[in-house]
């Protein structure tokens, strides 16, 4: 993610970072494609990655989860990948959908028995339907033709699909990835959504730690939809239906909405020739939905516990702005003067100095288009308590507060942004990542190596300000995990 990603400053011009001089070649297609192309001569390998600019946010209360299950599905192959029979398979899904129609209807009316049955049937049906699959035949092409890293994530605001090829067989990835864009098939339906389902349960229902991020979120954020979990809720998951999805597929993830980035040992004009070829005649999807929901100016310390037989550990969030504003990179300074290494203020203090805790975080998210949540966590050492280690945390906060730091702090952060941004040159997928997201978020690769830059000038003045204006008590959520008391 673009933590405290930068835009152009307002006034004259800037000298342009050596990222920003890359030589990005650029084209937008007909149906709204935006197109990447960077050349890296050296090792014949070239990273792909197509973002799509639609995640979690364009969800809302009823089919939580959307997003995140297509992710999964668009593996599931096309209407000539992964399948010996397609007639033979989309006559068994019209019988499994309408099954499933009916028992949603079972349960909202609270009839167990059929919901039971009609699971069954469905399960059934989707075991016959496997007689047609060809099984992970996209992931099987793509390996055979020697792939490396084969993925997607899914976040409240895109979705990426990545893959990095060698060289000579760049041309494959624009046959298989129009067609998984432009013809996906979503077999192995209510099998894949089992799946999304055990992974909600694994990773929060089942998980102190994913339990509490939640319901930190869910208190910080009671109108903005970052409140809701990219996963979705399981109540949901258990009624999403095959054409839901594939409704929403076909209205939000069309090439309008999508930012391809390939970096590498490639030729760029050859490169926008076969985005030309073979995304130019996917027709585009509707336009992006606005998010119109802003959260509320929070007026009071909100307070959540979550009991569980674990350890103790404590997460205390503040309302910051968005990573668009000009108050993101004193806030992302102040995000490493807090936890950015072995020398960070509350390592020292509650690591080394206090020894009061075994570990301390933070971050800033959910996202990053609109106003988010500063976060951190602390897992207290016994016998310390939460309470002591949220004292400690707004001591330290107070400190900057009031003092700010010393230039010698700041320049350590500005060591460690440095230090990445040599790093993250260095990696083809990994520079494909900051152009794709970039690009998605501010309309343009550059900006995302602008972070130093505007990092460099930040001031202790700006860091003290930015902690007394957004890291106040009424403006705090804190949630807890805590043992359960032993009874009478």
């Amino acid at each position: 993610m673009l933590t405290g990603l930068a835009v152009p400053l307002a006034g004259g011009a800037q000298e342009r970072t050596p990222g920003e001089r890359l030589p990005v070649r650029e084209k937008t297609l007909a149906n709204g494609m935006r197109v990447l192309a960077l050349e890296r001569r050296g090792a014949p390998t070239v990273a792909f990655v197509v973002q799509y600019d639609v995640g979690s946010l364009q969800e809302h209360l009823g089919n939580t989860g959307t997003a995140h299950l297509l992710e999964h599905l668009l593996f599931k192959g096309t209407t000539t990948v992964g399948t010996r029979n397609l007639p033979a398979e989309l006559a068994l899904f019209a019988r499994m959908d309408a099954a499933h129609d009916t028992l949603v209807r079972a349960r909202a009316a609270g009839d167990s028995a059929d919901v039971t049955r009609l699971g069954t049937v469905i399960d059934a049906l989707e075991d016959t339907a496997r007689v047609y699959v060809v099984p992970n035949e996209f992931d099987r092409i793509l390996t055979r033709a020697g792939a490396q890293g084969l993925n997607a994530i899914t976040t409240n605001e895109s979705t990426s699909y990545f893959v990095e090829l060698p060289a000579n067989r760049a041309e494959l990835w624009f046959v298989l990835e129009s067609d998984r864009m432009a013809n996906p098939v979503f077999r192995e339906f209510y099998t894949e959504r089992k799946v999304v389902m055990e992974e909600r349960r694994t990773r929060t229902e089942t998980d102190p730690g994913g339990l509490l991020y939640e319901a930190q979120l869910a208190a910080a954020f009671t109108m903005h939809p970052y409140g809701v979990p990219v996963v979705g809720y399981m109540s949901d998951l258990e009624n999403l239906g095959r054409r839901e999805v594939e409704q929403y597929y076909r209205r939000f993830y069309g090439p309008n909405h999508a930012v391809v980035v390939v970096v590498g040992d490639i030729d760029a004009n050859q490169v926008l020739r076969w985005a030309q070829r073979y995304f130019g005649p996917i027709p585009r999807g509707e336009d992006p939905l606005p998010v119109l929901a802003r959260e509320p100016e929070q007026r009071g310390e909100r307070r959540v516990d979550i009991v569980w037989d674990a350890e103790p550990s404590v997460r205390m969030g503040w309302h910051v702005p968005s990573a668009l504003d000009a108050d993101a990179p004193a806030i992302t300074m102040l995000t490493s003067l807090l936890t950015g290494g072995r020398t960070s203020r509350l390592y020292r203090r509650l690591i080394l100095d206090d020894r009061s805790a075994t570990g301390v975080y933070s971050s800033l998210g959910p996202g990053e288009r609109f106003p988010q949540l500063f976060q951190i966590e602390a897992t207290p050492r016994s016998p310390h308590t939460t309470a002591d280690v949220e004292r400690a945390v707004y001591e330290e906060i107070g400190r900057l507060a009031t003092e700010g730091p010393t230039e010698q702090e700041l320049e350590r952060v500005r060591n460690q942004v440095e230090a990445g941004n040599i790093r993250r040159l260095q990696s083809n997928l990994g520079l494909a990542f900051q152009i794709a997201e970039s690009n998605t978020l501010t309309g343009d690769w550059r900006n995302t190596f602008q972070l130093s830059d505007r990092i460099e000038k930040v001031t202790p003045a700006d860091v003290r300000r930015v902690a007394a204006a957004y890291f106040t008590q009424e403006n705090r959520t804190v949630a807890t995990l805590r043992r359960r008391e032993p009874g009478p």
